[in-house]
C-alpha cells in the first residue's frame, strides 16, 4: 500500500513541476495559453461526443438486427 501512495505522491509532484515548467517557458502569453487549452478541450469533447453518437448508432443497429433474428 505504501508503494502505491508513494508512487501517487511522486507522480503528482512530477506533474505539478512539469505543468509549472510548461507555463513558465511556454512561447505564448498566459491568455493565449488558456485560450488554446480551452479550444483543445472543446475540440476533444466534440470529437468524443461524435464518436459516442457513431458508436451508439452501430450498437442500436446491431441490436435491431439481433432482435430480428439475423446474425451480425
Amino acid at each position: 500500500m505504501w508503494k502505491l501512495v508513494s508512487w501517487l505522491i511522486g507522480f503528482s509532484l512530477g506533474a505539478a513541476v512539469g505543468a509549472l515548467l510548461v507555463i513558465l517557458f511556454a512561447p505564448v502569453s498566459g491568455d493565449q495559453m488558456v485560450t488554446r487549452l480551452k479550444q483543445g478541450w472543446q475540440d476533444t469533447l466534440d470529437e468524443a461526443r461524435q464518436a459516442n453518437i457513431e458508436r451508439r448508432v452501430e450498437l442500436e443497429t446491431e441490436l435491431a438486427l439481433l432482435k430480428e433474428g439475423k446474425n451480425v
